[in-house]
């Protein structure tokens, strides 16, 4: 795990080594995202791909917390998501579980029907669903890989957002793209393929913001920096860690919770209603364009 990663220093930003410490503390943070209300998010509906697992978990238990009806999808973590919709009903919240894999044609289509028919409306999406799909040097690329990738995280952004778009333009919303820093910086080794196309979900952000206008969809993205989540614990070693960490100023690797707090603001019509187009970094500093 790369929670566990996380230095001890005497910063008030700091976080603990301990990993036990370091998951109490992302608690008490998703504790303290939950006691904080935004009325204009009350009854509406979301749907976030991706959200079995964590930044997209940790985002349906923050929108939940707004009492937002949330769809959460997932393809391959079926337990750990079906546990996450125990866990937000038992909450009181609403949520359907839908599974899918959007990388297929398809697929992503039924996904968001299937969502806004269940809830009669569809106010937000969040496209976060992705993956590196392994690191590869270039010149073991192969067409299949390629395709694949760009499958994932690229297509599927296209087609959730044109299946998303009908149901949004009845009464205007929001489109969360989740991009990365790879897409500025390049990506690690073996990442290139996977910084470009999340390079494509940051240029369709800005693309699909001048062209919802008139429909009163503001479209905005997410680029987190080096968060500790599954995906970083298939593809990320302790030595690529600990290098990663020593390059982010504020000195320790960001946890799921420390992006829900932008997601939230973009997602508000009240916080960022004259806010659409963006790219948010997310990242410690690690990256400061």
């Amino acid at each position: 795990m790369v929670a566990d990663k996380l230095p001890a220093t005497n910063l008030p930003f700091a976080r603990p080594i301990n990993f036990l410490e370091a998951i109490a503390a992302m608690a008490n943070l998703a504790q303290l995202l939950a006691s904080i209300k935004i009325p204009d998010l009350a009854g509406k509906a979301v749907l976030i791909t991706g959200a079995s697992t964590g930044i997209g978990a940790a985002l349906a238990r923050a929108f939940a917390a707004q009492e937002m009806k949330v769809g959460i999808h997932y393809n391959a973590s079926r337990e750990p998501a079906e546990a996450l919709a125990d866990e937000i009903r038992a909450a009181g919240g609403t949520v359907h579980l839908v599974h899918g894999d959007v990388s297929q044609e398809g697929e992503t289509e039924r996904v968001v029907e299937e969502t806004a028919r269940t809830f009669g409306h569809l106010d937000g999406l969040i496209n976060n669903a992705g993956g590196m799909l392994g690191r590869k040097p270039t010149a073991e690329y192969t067409d299949e890989h390629y395709t694949k990738v760009m499958d994932l995280n690229a297509r599927s952004v296209l087609a959730a957002t044109r299946a998303a778009h009908p149901w949004l333009k009845k009464q205007g919303g929001f489109i969360i793209n989740t991009t990365s820093i790879a897409a500025r910086n390049g990506g690690g080794n073996g990442a290139v393929l996977y910084a470009a196309s999340k390079g494509f979900v940051s240029t369709i952000t800005r693309g699909h913001a001048k062209e919802f206008v008139p429909d009163r969809i503001r479209v905005n993205a997410v680029a987190p920096g080096v968060i500790a989540t599954p995906f970083h614990d298939r593809y990320t070693n302790d030595e690529q860690m600990e290098i990663q960490r020593k390059s982010i100023p504020m000195g320790f690797v960001g946890t799921p919770e420390d992006c829900v707090g932008a997601y939230l603001f973009l997602a508000s019509p009240t916080l960022s209603g004259y806010v659409t187009g963006q790219i948010v970094e997310v990242n410690g500093g690690q990256l400061m364009p």
